[in-house]
């Protein structure tokens, strides 16, 4: 584990039983508040992401966080992602289902256009429900998931195979768990 690694690990705190019983909740919150944690976490990122990038996407509500200062440094836009009702206008959606219930995603309709090269960053690959449903928002509005990379992958909820079924196969994670 390299030294940036070390030290994004070192600020994810483990919440037991949160959302409920049996699920350990990796918070980065402790990671969000640490100037330099944050700085780690945005760069490696950014280090993980191909170059010739128009768009990145995160998801609601931890993607956002990571998703916009990439966004930034790789010098694409930003669109978000959300949960139903959060956005204005014409959208389309995509239900999945969670490590611990079912969920929705949202966005806007006309928000990438055909053909766009897209990056989607996201805090953790959990079951890879998020990740495979924005994957599918992406195909409807004829994008290119060109990549994914993610803060952490909780590899024993084997999401990235998951992903692999659905057509998803260039995935990075900064830690795996």
């Amino acid at each position: 584990m390299t030294d940036r690694q070390q030290l994004i690990a070192g600020l994810i705190a483990d919440v037991p039983d949160f959302p409920r019983p049996g699920v350990m909740f990796k918070d980065i919150t402790p990671l969000l508040a640490s100037p330099a944690g944050f700085e780690a976490a945005v760069t490696a990122l950014v280090e993980a992401a191909p170059r010739d990038i128009d768009v990145v996407v995160g998801m609601e509500a931890r993607g956002f966080i990571f998703a916009a200062p990439v966004a930034l440094a790789l010098g694409a836009g930003f669109v978000p992602v959300r949960k139903p009702g959060k956005l204005p206008g014409e959208t389309i959606s995509e239900s999945f289902e969670l490590e611990y219930g079912f969920e929705t995603l949202t966005v806007h309709r006309d928000a990438i256009r055909p053909g766009a090269r897209v990056l989607v960053i996201d805090d953790v690959l959990a079951t890879g429900g998020t990740v495979g449903a924005t994957a599918a928002l992406l195909r409807q509005m004829g994008a290119e998931l060109v990549h994914v990379a993610v803060l952490m992958e909780l590899s024993f909820l084997e999401g990235r195979a998951r992903l692999a079924e659905l057509g998803v196969d260039n995935v990075t994670a900064v830690l795996t768990v």
